[in-house]
């Protein structure tokens, strides 16, 4: 290696384009990571390079004794690491470069690339965040307990469920059991299944009825005497805490709410539901007149609508606005399974695979393509993205709303989302690039040539960064496929 003055200055006289504050922090973040790793490796004392396992215990023998003892200890400490001795200098490392591809040599059954569903978050990245790799006072050799207040619990390292419970809020005693007496933290199966999503030990309701009896007198009691016992208890409660009482979900239909039962449901017969309507798309067209008007009026409509509103809608309560029976993503994907496919890519446009497709769309339909919020493809992305978006808050309800209170985001939303630099329809991706159809000068009523949002972008997922269309690259190569002709080949570094 180069002196470290000498290398400074050809690094600099090699990438000339780069501001000099960048190479300098490049450097500095390169020398310490190196000198990190060196003096991290170094061995106090000297090895041999075929010593055994024995000779490492008599100064590491804590490794060995615990109430959990790793398995692969028994194996020997050459196993996992190995000895180099350098001349004086004696490096003990692990055999892989990364601690997560050792445990995976072992634990294959945990590799998140070849797991299909949700994968808990620190499995995806190191190991070590909950596990201790030789010895633990916990099973599974976790760091920490998995239950107790939160300097003692290994689960509230991360999560903060149960900690923040408003004055009139409501908490759930489960949670003092421990987070594993719910939660199987690596189980993983179908996506958009509670019992995967949330890793739990089985589905509900039958977890809640390990603990909760739905025979007893209170719980008919607050059912109204409803049958309830097949039903999800997730769709009307929170299992971890809640603003509200009784860990009731955070929006709810108006006449759950008020406890006014008996306005869509008349007495049960033979331990089953029987409604005041003949069908529940009639009795919620009682209120919800304006939106059965608006299904068979629309001129693009929307087939999931013709059916009845509980079939997308909770008639009780949901975690997100609008009522959503299941969420406000899965509950458009079990029909639309092209656009559930488009999740497998790797870059996901925000709206389809978090907040939900009503984010763009009308479900209930209306007059323009695909259901769109918005006239035109520019108007609906510029609703977020425009240099004009003026979403509009509802403080009481910790939420920001847009398309005049149609679409409801969590309040925070816009900290995450790119406003673009526009002026008078041009500003994207560079200075004076236009973002709409070019007129002729001459005829301001013919299009030259046609440009919106969609044409250099998908709006739902890509393989790629910036979704752009046909899971292309950002660079030059994509700018040619429009400017063909006038960007050379080779020019700048490839990005936009």
């Amino acid at each position: 290696m180069l002196p470290p003055r000498i290398w400074f200055h050809k690094k600099v006289a090699i990438h000339s384009d780069r501001p000099l504050a960048v190479v300098v922090l490049i450097l500095v973040t390169l020398i310490a990571l190196l000198l990190s790793r060196a003096s991290a490796a170094v061995h106090p004392v000297p090895l041999d390079p075929k010593i055994d396992s024995a000779k490492c215990l008599e100064c590491h023998e804590d490794k060995s004794k615990g109430k959990a003892v790793h398995s692969a200890m028994a194996m020997g400490c050459l196993s996992c690491h190995e000895v180099r001795v350098n001349r004086d200098t004696t490096r003990v490392k692990l055999i892989t470069a990364t601690p997560y591809k050792l445990c995976l040599s072992c634990h294959s059954d945990k590799d998140a690339s070849q797991i299909k569903g949700h994968v808990h978050q620190p499995a995806i990245r190191d190991c070590l965040t909950c596990h201790d790799p030789h010895t633990s006072a916990n099973k599974f050799q976790l760091l920490k307990a998995t239950a107790g207040e939160k300097k003692e619990n290994l689960c509230l390292t991360c999560h903060t469920q149960g900690t923040n419970v408003p004055a009139k809020g409501s908490r759930h005693a489960a949670l003092d059991s421990g987070c594993d007496a719910c939660h199987t933290t690596h189980k993983t199966g179908e996506a958009g299944k509670a019992e995967f999503d949330f890793h739990l030990t089985k589905a509900t309701p039958a977890l809640c009825l390990d603990c909760h009896d739905v025979k007893g007198a209170d719980l008919q009691k607050a059912h109204q005497n409803q049958p309830f016992e097949k039903a999800d208890c997730l769709t009307c409660h929170d299992p971890h805490q809640s603003d509200n009482s009784k860990l009731m979900a955070k929006f709810m239909h108006p006449p759950f709410a008020d406890k006014q039962c008996d306005t869509c449901h008349a007495p049960a017969k033979d331990g089953k539901v029987v409604l005041t309507q003949a069908d529940a798309k009639s009795l919620c067209v009682t209120c919800h007149s304006d939106k059965a008007e608006q299904i068979e009026k629309a001129k693009v409509q929307h087939p999931g609508a013709a059916g009845d509103c509980t079939d997308c809608h909770s008639p009780h309560a949901s975690q997100q606005p609008f009522l959503p029976k299941t969420n406000a993503v899965s509950i458009c994907l079990g029909c639309h399974t092209d656009i559930a496919d488009l999740g497998k890519k790797t870059v996901h446009h925000q709206p389809v695979f978090v907040q939900g497709c009503d984010s763009c769309h009308d479900g209930h339909g209306n007059d323009n393509e695909h259901l769109l919020l918005a006239a035109t493809p520019n108007k609906l992305c510029l609703e977020c993205h425009g240099p004009d978006s003026k979403p509009k808050k509802l403080e009481s309800e910790h939420l920001v709303t847009i398309f005049d209170g149609k679409v409801k985001l969590p309040d925070d939303y816009f900290v995450r989302v790119p406003i673009l630099p526009l002026k008078y329809g041009t500003g994207h991706p560079v200075e004076r690039h236009p973002v709409a159809d070019l007129v002729d000068p001459n005829d301001l009523t013919k299009v030259v040539t046609k440009l919106n949002c969609l044409t250099c972008h998908q709006p739902h997922a890509s393989a790629k960064p910036d979704l752009l269309v046909n899971d292309q690259a950002n660079n030059q190569a994509f700018c040619r496929t429009c400017h063909k002709g006038m960007i050379p080949s080779g020019a700048g570094r490839g990005g936009m």
